[in-house]
């Protein structure tokens, strides 16, 4: 029992690095769906795989203010197209992030915030949920 276990994590921990590397290398057609998302000014988030254990996005933050939203499930983010992102949260606080291409992040559950690029090119952010 215990070894089913292992490979069934096993085996989801090899459909998420897939989904990763395929949030990294997305097709020319996504990729130019998210520059056009910058280009009219909307944050986007797209599933690009989904089962029962993760569902993977493909998150862009355009220069400009994202609408305040609540994340119900804990996720770690991989930043593919690094920049600044502010995050402002209900009670009034704030705080800047340096994103980093290459570089990662975890939320937990239920966090509620509103993100703003003060930059001028487009932030990409492969966030994976964990159900």
């Amino acid at each position: 029992m215990a070894r089913m276990k292992h490979l069934a994590g096993f085996l989801a921990g090899i459909a998420v690095g897939a989904s990763l590397a395929t949030g990294a290398f997305l097709s020319d057609s996504v990729g130019a769906a998210a520059g056009e998302a910058g280009a009219q000014g909307q944050a986007t988030s797209t599933i690009v795989f989904e089962n029962a254990r993760v569902r993977v996005k493909n998150a862009t933050f355009p220069p400009g203010v994202t609408p305040m939203h609540t994340h119900d499930l804990p996720h770690v983010g991989v930043v593919i197209q690094g920049g600044t992102l502010e995050f402002r949260y209900p009670d009034g606080k704030s705080e800047t992030m340096k994103l980093e291409p290459g570089g990662a992040g975890y939320r937990d559950a239920n966090v509620t915030h509103q993100p703003i690029n003060p930059g001028t090119t487009l932030v990409r952010v492969i966030e994976v949920e964990l159900k």
